[in-house]
């Protein structure tokens, strides 16, 4: 469990609860006990007549009235809690007594200073193994702005699993086979024919090439001259539009090789390793797919059928045929699913069952797949698939990312000289750096579009939230740092100050900072668990502001500010404060991966 100051409180309720009501199972209840959104509700707020209404058989606000009155008969014997009551549908309001509520606020700071980065972390994953795929993109082109998303979205979420206790692995599962990298690989060829001085027309060679000459952008013309040095002309034959198999699939496994190393650079450049690397084509030639429908089969899961027409389409325009079938809607799906074309190869879903059935083979229990949000409508087939192949003891969760417009001057911003159609990642981190992409990225929840605001993303003001944030953390590192000129730096490290007296914290002003930071971890836990990350771009923004409210006001009124010469005992209670709450926004910004900067220029 994360550092809960609220712990005792929880405990005495429970103890009093168990012992007026045996009847209810206690210990299966995953009730919660926390500070409420609304202060005014009282200091902590409980779920649990919810969850124990069934058990008294009664609705939840007469279960709440009656927990409560054998709560709020037991409060004298207590040490935390000094009054309860109904409020709602059904929920228990608590008010702590004065001392402890203190107690609490000033232990909290300590074991804030005491964990350091730890704080916040959890144990809910119980080191259950979970894969998160992200990115995933076909290696024919440069990262573009899409992908980003999906990449900074799916490595703050590995990440904040991670710290929940989760044995996590990051993975890009390379999509390096099918009509897409055979246009690449047509295209880096009539790239190569220009790299040696054969060069065809666009229009003619688009006239041979499988599906036409897709893709035209200049960066395939390095590749193209990495392909001429190292093979020369001797690839191309006197008829050069008379390629044959063999030469392509020279040509697909360089240029496929050469994407993925830039790939992986871009990824580098936006903080983004992942921890393997799959690839579709090496599946697929060991057999993974076909394994994995042989799996299938075995359970009497396959079989030959007819599929109804699909939605939308008249039954006149459709033509059934007997295909091979996975029974998809045993395990949920709306239909069952064909696993293979008319010419008998696999279809794509049958290849993907394959690529699933390998993670499951490497150990996964949990799968979460970080997909665009046009791949809504394949999620519930392949997690019919992951159900199948698991005799349903592993899971696959899928979050959905939607478009993002990239503006500057409220103006839409379209093309990449580089990729010739689109903005590409490299653009995107060159012009604002990586610290404002990823954050920002994390601005919106995943599932919402979202408008990536060139203009405001270098902007010094409170509207850029990354330099709101890291402007509050270099505020705190350079209070610290005068500290230490004052005190020393042994006195003013994080060690010293988690051992110094708070009493003179807890002023109405100093609470709301106080209460926001005792609130990380319950925050982060249950970010991991609705699978958000986005929740803690958004608690670091509303910790930022809570600081700079109590820095501006330190400059307002001199009785309130940090340091304060003559005052050490009170100085040194506010600097835990300070360095509290620099721990907080580094350990936040390490989830998001962004950088905690020591001073602003």
């Amino acid at each position: 469990m994360p550092y809960d100051p609220y712990a005792r409180p929880r405990r005495e309720m429970l103890a009093i609860l168990s012992n007026a009501f045996p009847e209810v199972p206690w210990p299966t209840l995953k009730f919660q006990i926390e500070p409420p959104r609304d202060p005014a509700h009282g200091d902590l707020t409980s779920n649990v007549a919810f969850l124990a209404a069934p058990h008294l058989h009664e609705p939840p606000r007469q279960a709440a009235q009656t927990l409560n009155d054998a709560l709020h008969a037991s409060l004298p014997s207590t040490t935390s809690m000094a009054a309860s009551g109904v409020a709602g549908p059904g929920f228990i309001n608590i008010t702590l007594r004065p001392t402890f509520k203190r107690e609490a606020e000033h232990e909290a700071i300590r074991a804030i200073l005491r964990l350091g980065l730890r704080y916040g972390d959890s144990d809910i994953g119980g080191g259950k193994h979970v894969n998160v795929e992200y990115v995933s993109a076909n290696p024919t082109g440069p990262m573009h702005v899409g992908h980003c998303r999906g990449a900074v979205v799916g490595d703050a979420l590995a990440n904040l699993l991670a710290r929940a206790g989760y044995d996590v692995t990051k993975e890009y599962y390379i999509n390096d086979a099918g009509a897409q990298v055979e246009a690449l690989a047509w295209a880096a060829y009539w790239r190569y024919l220009e790299a040696i001085g054969k060069p065809v027309a666009p229009e003619e060679f688009s006239a041979v090439a499988p599906g036409g000459l897709q893709y035209r952008g200049d960066y395939l013309i390095p590749v193209a001259r990495a392909l001429a040095e190292r093979y020369g002309d001797s690839l191309a034959r006197p008829e050069p539009l008379e390629a044959s198999a063999e030469t392509i699939a020279v040509v697909r496994a360089f240029a496929t090789s050469e994407m993925m190393r830039a790939i992986r650079e871009d990824l580098a450049m936006l903080g983004v390793v992942p921890d393997v690397f799959s690839s579709e084509r090496a599946l697929l030639e060991a057999g993974a797919a076909d394994a994995a429908i042989a799996r299938l089969a075995a359970d009497g899961l396959i079989y030959q059928g007819k599929l109804e027409p699909p939605k939308g389409k008249l039954s006149e325009e459709w033509e059934p045929r007997e295909q091979m079938l996975f029974r998809a809607r045993a395990f949920g799906d709306e239909t069952d699913r064909a696993l293979r074309k008319s010419d008998g190869s696999n279809t794509y879903f049958a290849n993907d069952i394959g690529y699933h059935a390998d993670k499951l083979a490497r150990g996964a229990e949990l799968l979460i797949d970080v997909l665009g949000a046009d791949h809504a409508g394949y999620v519930r087939r392949i997690q019919a698939a992951v159900a199948a192949l698991s005799n349903r003891r592993a899971t696959l969760e899928v979050v959905l990312c939607q478009i993002v417009h990239v503006v500057r001057g409220g103006k839409p911003v379209r093309m990449s000289k580089r990729a010739g159609s689109y903005i590409t990642l490299r653009d995107l981190i060159e012009e604002v750096g990586r610290d404002a992409v990823r954050f920002t990225m994390l601005t919106r929840k995943a599932d919402a579009q979202m408008e990536f605001d060139l203009d405001q993303a270098v902007a010094q003001t409170r509207e850029n939230p990354v330099f709101y944030v890291q402007y509050a953390h270099a505020r705190c590192r350079s209070v610290l740092r005068a500290a230490a000129d004052m005190f020393g730096a042994a006195a003013a490290s994080d060690e010293a100050l988690a051992e110094v007296p708070l009493d003179a914290l807890g002023t109405e002003h100093e609470l709301p900072l106080i209460r926001r930071l005792i609130a990380f971890p319950r925050l982060a836990e249950a970010a991991a668990q609705a699978r958000e990350p986005h929740r803690i771009a958004f608690f670091l923004y509303d910790l930022a502001g809570d600081f700079h409210i109590l820095w501006n006001r330190g400059r307002e009124d001199s009785a309130v500010r940090f340091l304060i010469a003559d005052r050490p005992a009170e100085t040194r209670a506010r600097l835990a404060l300070v360095a509290a709450t620099a721990v907080v926004i580094r350990a936040g910004l390490a989830i998001l991966g962004v950088t905690p900067v020591e001073e602003m220029r």
